[in-house]
């Protein structure tokens, strides 16, 4: 794929109006919210759920593309099309969580690093012709009185490059995820500086690594204070601050950011993003990326009769998707 196809598919997914829905947990992450529903975690299961997901009518008003797991982009509908067929048909374009999680960083303590390097060409070749047209890696940096160090920082951002460049080599779309937890006391300040010095570094990296802007997407989090923190943030001081960050960190050339919901309940993460794209005009699109915040009403509505359920659980999501979309264009309403 030409630096032109990588553009043009990295510009689709971040069209106006239009996001991305995260539907990539691992077996693990997904049978923590299975369980928590009383859903027993067997792979058909997690296939009919994700097929609920990806079959709703009219998500691609709204979705421009999915991030998938590893099982999921092997699976087909329960007439046998391959999801990534469906989707396609659909116009929901295809991508594949790549990473392998968090080790603690030897040497360290409370900082982590993401892993999955090793072997990845051969398998970003292999997703390639599965359907994968972009890919997802996600880093974790934690705020504590001592992290993160800035070892634990270059260390994340110069994986996060080397998978980039190694995703534009098999024609995929390379999107970044460098995800500052909320979890902590920590105010907005700090909020601010942590991801201000991730993003530096992010950005360094990634043109150290040869890696081409115009074919990549940023999956940031937003500056919001930490769960504990006495000092709470309006919706107005997240958006500025997130706003404020990104102007002063990310090159013009990126075709568009994402935000991740990060925790955050579903109203606070659409309202957040809603109230930064008032803000506007900015210098790229401001869309979204989330995952439990676009799934966690329908999947709780599924789980108490996952045969009869399916319309009245594909209705919300595609209500989240609207609401979502809206506030990508800074029109919702609340």
């Amino acid at each position: 794929m030409s630096i032109e196809d990588l553009e043009s598919v990295a510009q689709a997914m971040v069209a106006p109006g239009k996001g991305i829905i995260a539907i990539d947990e691992s077996t693990t992450t997904i049978a923590k919210r299975f369980q928590a529903i009383g859903i027993e975690n067997t792979e058909e299961n997690r296939r009919a759920y994700r097929e609920l997901l990806l079959t709703t009518p009219g998500l691609s008003d709204h979705i421009s593309g999915a991030i998938l797991f590893d099982e999921t982009i092997r699976q087909s509908t329960k007439d046998g099309v391959p999801f990534t067929q469906v989707m396609k048909k659909n116009g929901i374009i295809p991508g594949i969580k790549v990473d392998k999680g968090t080790q603690a960083l030897a040497g360290f303590p409370g900082d982590v690093v993401t892993e999955g390097l090793d072997g990845l060409r051969e398998r970003l070749q292999e997703y390639a012709k599965l359907g994968a047209q972009f890919a997802k890696w996600r880093a974790v940096i934690n705020i504590t009185e001592e992290n993160p160090s800035s070892t634990a920082i270059e260390a994340n951002a110069h994986a996060l490059a080397r998978y980039a460049a190694l995703c534009q080599e098999a024609g995929i779309v390379p999107m970044v995820e460098p995800e500052v937890i909320m979890d902590g006391d920590h105010t907005i300040e700090v909020s601010y500086e942590v991801h201000e010095a991730v993003l530096r570094s992010l950005f360094n990296a990634l043109y150290e690594q040869n890696v081409m802007l115009e074919g990549t997407i940023l999956k940031a989090s937003m500056v919001i204070h930490g769960t504990k923190s006495a000092e709470k943030a309006d919706v107005e001081e997240v958006a500025e601050a997130t706003v404020r960050v990104l102007k002063s960190t990310v090159p013009a050339s990126l075709p568009g950011i994402v935000f991740l919901s990060g925790g955050q309940s579903d109203k606070d993460a659409t309202a957040h993003l809603n109230a930064m794209n008032r803000m506007g005009p900015h210098p790229w699109p401001l869309s979204f990326s989330y995952g439990r915040a676009m799934q966690q009403a329908a999947l709780k509505l599924w789980s108490e009769d996952i045969k009869g359920n399916v319309a009245s659980a594909q209705k919300i999501v595609h209500e989240r998707a609207k609401e979502n979309g809206l506030a990508a264009l800074g029109q919702w309403k609340g």
